[in-house]
């Protein structure tokens, strides 16, 4: 199959969809990109890539940034990750404050707000300088050594992040944040604002599709069973409380950002990225989510 047409086949309806959501605007850096914006990338296990749109335009991943974190502590932390952040769907906004009372400081899964608060604080206490440790990952899951942060965006984060910033003293309270707040919020606001475009996207995320084995480190990342508690994560956690409505229409492993982005894998055969900043009320985009679903159906590609 020809990946390159079904990809501009998808691009030529996204402007249909201009004017369905909104722009994220709670992080004003996110609220000044233009609403028309479409890329997508496709990257093969077989190490091909295929693009359409906007597809190597940088924008700010947001929570997509959530699997490298979760990746990487998983390779140093290993399953003691699991005694401080659950495996379960949320069923709540991504920024709950309740549940994590509710639930007594332990979150519900490693990609609302507050699970990768505690993810960051595990990678900052068994790495020095865990930031930078961080962006070299991704660096090296992409392949390339100029991926950075967005110091505007961070900023932004910091300056306007209050809830994220009463989630960590509440995880604090409960004792699941070991290390100084002001680092682990400093961390997580970095993480957040990492630029990347959907090719080098696409490209970071094939060690789950491809059994934990990266093509450009030519090296296991994760294990063969990593990988898969991966994406049964993204399945299950990777879409916020909108998880049940993307598995349905898409049926793929995924993770979205407020930036735009969304991220899937085909196990075994591909990862796709997309980008479109227009989100709907869960925070997950309104074309990106579209663009998937088309993609599955044309190709007939799903874990269903």
């Amino acid at each position: 199959m020809d990946f390159g047409e079904v990809l501009q086949e998808i691009a030529a309806e996204a402007p249909q969809h201009v004017g369905r959501g909104k722009v994220a605007s709670y992080i004003p850096a996110l609220a000044k990109i233009p609403s028309e914006k479409f890329g997508m990338a496709v990257h093969t296990v077989d190490g091909v890539t295929f693009s359409v749109g906007d597809a190597l335009e940088p924008f700010s991943i947001q929570s997509i940034s959530k699997v490298f974190s979760l990746m990487l502590a998983m390779r140093i932390v290993g399953d003691e990750l699991w005694e401080r952040v659950g495996r379960e769907p949320s069923g709540n906004a991504f920024n709950s404050l309740v549940q994590l009372e509710y639930e007594e400081g332990i979150p519900r899964n490693p990609f609302i707000n507050a699970g990768a608060l505690v993810v960051i604080d595990a990678l900052v206490t068994m790495l020095h300088e865990a930031k930078i440790c961080f962006l070299e990952f991704a660096r090296g899951l992409a392949g390339d050594p100029y991926i950075a942060f967005d110091e505007i965006v961070a900023q932004s984060e910091d300056t306007h992040g209050h809830i994220n910033k009463a989630l960590v003293n509440f995880l604090k309270a409960y004792g699941n944040i070991e290390n100084d707040i002001d680092v682990v919020l400093d961390a997580y606001f970095h993480h957040c604002s990492l630029a990347m475009n959907c090719a080098q996207l696409a490209h970071a995320f094939l060690p789950l599709a491809n059994n934990g084995v990266s093509r450009s480190a030519e090296d296991s990342v994760l294990t063969a069973r990593q990988a898969r508690q991966v994406n049964s994560l993204m399945l299950t956690c990777g879409l916020y409380d909108a998880v049940g409505k993307f598995a349905y229409r898409v049926g793929l492993p995924a993770k979205s950002g407020v930036g735009g982005g969304i991220v899937a894998v085909v196990p075994g055969e591909m990862t796709i990225a997309v980008w479109s900043p227009e989100l709907d009320d869960t925070g997950n985009s309104v074309m990106g989510t579209r663009a998937l679903e088309l993609f599955g159906q044309i190709t007939q590609r799903s874990i269903f």
